[in-house]
């Protein structure tokens, strides 16, 4: 099991399994990237082609993985990224590498035959930015902000699979406010390149989630294989999102008497030591991490469990998306919209499974139940029943479907009026605003409708210099959060106090609906933008309604 630091250096990677046996080849990747997994296969190949050419990624990590041509690798290697740094310098040959950053960028860009990543022709710009033991957080955003910088700033995602504790965040009773360093950093980069960080959740044992509570990017749990069925669906007990307890008496909270494990070893138990501290919701999607073969530094095939593997097959699926939208693009087809990273996180969470539709269609094709250990769904969550909490803490807003998100995408964007069942759309919003999409096809009686309403934070960079750029002892500052609401009402209605149901989050930048219809109809969603918006602010929606 390895779940310290590496090298003793501040941060963890989220990892939980990396067996150091060789076994026998198993084709445990392609399983992940396959129909039992994130359903990419089927968009890599057949019509569509899709392997993430010419789509620039990016891996922040302690370390890096090898690199042709620069570091001594073995024969054959199925791993090469487009360019390797440390820092904001190119790489040192044969330093800094690890296999856990290796195996990293394998799930995103391995062109093995039998372990072929999730976009295999993507250019993957990775750095290391750790060397010391006090190296952390802002070397870690000197290191984001080189990689959002390259490619004439056309870096789509980002990945990073490791976590600073708490105890050594530089802020005096420091919490998961959204407030650390390199977590104001990453919402930043996205604000400001477009860029959108994705960031493996925090697991394991605790005390690693820095920067998983940060707001313009996604936050990704991971499962393992359903013993009945062999399909990645069964949430991996491993994810945090408070202290653990031993629920007695099955009522679904912590009672007085009850053990738990004390993560903060304050000999109380605490709730939501492990997710943002203001009750936000700090986890997005689901992807599959839990017993992944990949290929080593070496060559050679391991075994490896952890959210560390969950959150690039977001980004490998991110890239398959950016893929498409250029093509379109060139085409004329689509505008420069479609690049958007509010958009990107809107589809890919709209498209999430949650529930195995029964082939009539009312659960929108999802092609998988998600269940934990307890057999819960996405119904028994508090996210399904409570129209401030728009994704669930355990499930977020489901597991990722690379081939439903293509075709979330695929249905194009349609401005406010009459749209079709599925589409979704990206404007600048101006305070009190509202714009209204209306589903011009009736929703059957208890058909689903999924809605997913994406925006940014915005955050300032406290440029002592005036270079434009962060630079050690600098910082940021975020700003409060706007309050955008999301609303269904029938189509005749005009009130949002009649709204069949809501998602109005005050503190979330996300809003999510998943709610079958009372009655067969016609329905509309209605965006709500805030009153105290000083200057137009971009939203993004993403819609699928039963037919």
């Amino acid at each position: 099991m390895k779940t310290g630091r590496w090298n003793s250096k501040r941060g963890q990677y989220l990892v939980l399994v990396a067996l150091g046996i060789w076994t026998a080849p198993v084709r445990a990747l392609e399983i992940s990237v396959g129909p039992l997994g994130i359903a990419a296969q089927q968009v890599q190949q057949g019509v569509h082609q899709l392997t993430g050419r010419n789509i620039f990624i990016g891996q922040l990590e302690l370390s890096r993985p090898r690199r042709l041509g620069l570091d001594r690798v073995a024969p054959g290697v199925a791993v090469q990224p487009f360019r390797v740094f440390f820092r904001d310098r190119p790489a040192i040959p044969n330093r800094h590498l690890d296999n856990h950053a290796h195996q990293v960028a394998a799930v995103m860009i391995s062109r093995d035959v039998k372990h072929r990543g999730v976009a295999p022709r993507a250019n993957l710009l990775s750095s290391a930015y750790s060397e010391r033991r006090q190296d952390g957080q802002p070397q870690a955003a000197i290191a984001a902000q080189h990689l959002v910088r390259q490619a004439n700033g056309d870096l789509r995602a980002l990945n990073l699979s490791f976590g600073e504790p708490l105890s050594e965040d530089a802020r005096p009773d420091a919490t998961l406010d959204g407030n650390a360093l390199l977590t104001l950093c990453l919402d930043w980069l996205a604000f400001q390149f477009n860029t959108l960080p994705v960031v493996a959740g925090n697991q394991g044992t605790g005390g690693i989630p820095i920067p998983s509570d940060l707001y313009n990017g996604i936050v990704v749990g991971f499962t393992r294989q359903h013993p009945e069925d062999k399909v990645f669906r069964l949430l991996d007990n491993s994810n945090l999102v408070d202290e653990p307890f031993q629920d007695r008496n099955g009522n679904r909270r912590y009672d007085r008497g009850e053990p738990f494990t004390d993560i903060n070893r304050d000999r109380k138990w605490t709730p939501r030591v492990e997710s943002p501290s203001d009750g936000r919701r700090g986890l997005h999607l689901l992807a599959p991490g839990n017993n992944i073969t990949l290929p080593n530094l070496f060559g050679r095939l391991r075994r490896a469990s952890g959210t560390s593997y969950a959150s690039p097959h977001v980004v490998g699926a991110i890239a398959l998306l950016q893929e498409y939208a250029e093509r379109q693009i060139q085409q004329g087809q689509w505008t420069e919209v479609s690049r958007r990273h509010e958009l990107t996180k809107a589809i890919l969470l709209n498209a999430a499974d949650k529930l195995e539709d029964r082939g009539d269609g009312l659960l929108l094709e999802m092609t998988r139940t998600v269940v934990d250990d307890l057999g819960r769904t996405w119904r028994d969550t508090d996210a399904y029943t409570r129209r401030d909490i728009p994704l669930s803490d355990h499930f977020g807003a489901g597991h990722l479907n690379m081939d439903r998100a293509l075709r979330q995408f695929q249905a194009g964007q349609y401005a406010p009026g009459a749209v079709p069942a599925m589409g979704w759309d990206s404007q600048r919003a101006i305070a009190t605003s509202t714009y209204d999409y209306a589903i011009t096809t009736p929703i059957p009686r208890d058909g689903h409708i999924s809605a997913t309403l994406t925006w940014s934070r915005m955050v300032a960079l406290q440029d002592a210099n005036a270079n434009q750029q962060y630079d050690l002892g600098e910082a940021f500052l975020g700003q409060a959060v706007p309050d955008f609401n999301l609303y269904l009402l029938r189509e005749e209605d005009t009130d949002i106090r009649q709204s069949v149901w809501s998602s109005v989050s005050s503190i979330d930048n996300v809003e999510h609906i998943f709610i079958p219809v009372p009655a067969q109809g016609r329905y509309k969603l209605r965006v709500v933008a805030p009153a105290n918006l000083a200057e137009p602010h971009r939203f993004a929606i993403a819609w699928w309604a039963a037919r």
